[in-house]
């Protein structure tokens, strides 16, 4: 059985035992501890500071210099080492194309499985709740993305 799997039971024991319906991670972590669960080893200080890192650069972004419109500035790239995948970061303006390719294809796939999920996800409360008016998103984003494409952003509001 996989830890996950068992980590899914133990919600579900928690939510029968406790009777709520909401559920908080704090008290389901709690619940586990009680039974006994391993408390996982917290991260090395180099870890949790390349994690912050991370996100840091995630979180960068920088104005193309004609448009004006915002751009992230580093971008993940997986690599795979034997079982492992981890990431490097790119600098968009420093990237060659193969890597920049890659990075964007794969936070392509990350839409994609997300739309998917949504689209099973939604099908499923629709089919469980038949005299509810059904929940319908559509997937192609095209438009959505082109308004936000002509939108003013914050810094022409406050100009």
């Amino acid at each position: 059985m996989s830890k996950k799997r068992d980590m899914q039971r133990l919600i579900r024991a928690w939510k029968d035992e406790s009777g709520e319906q909401e559920i908080d991670m704090q008290k389901v972590a709690l619940y586990a501890l009680k039974k006994g669960w391993p408390m996982p080893q917290p991260k090395s200080p180099v870890e949790m500071l390349a994690k912050q890192f991370s996100d840091a650069a995630r979180e960068e972004i920088g104005r193309d210099p004609n448009t004006g419109r915002p751009y992230r500035v580093y971008h993940a790239v997986p690599v795979q080492s034997g079982q492992m995948t981890f990431y490097t970061w790119w600098d968009i303006n420093e990237a060659p194309r193969k890597v920049m390719h890659k990075s964007l294809v794969n936070r392509r796939e990350q839409m994609i499985g997300d739309g998917l999920q949504l689209t099973l996800d939604a099908s499923y409360w629709n089919s469980r709740h038949p005299d509810e008016e059904p929940i319908a998103l559509p997937m192609d984003l095209s438009l959505d993305i082109e308004w936000r494409l002509n939108a003013p952003d914050d810094n022409e509001d406050a100009a």
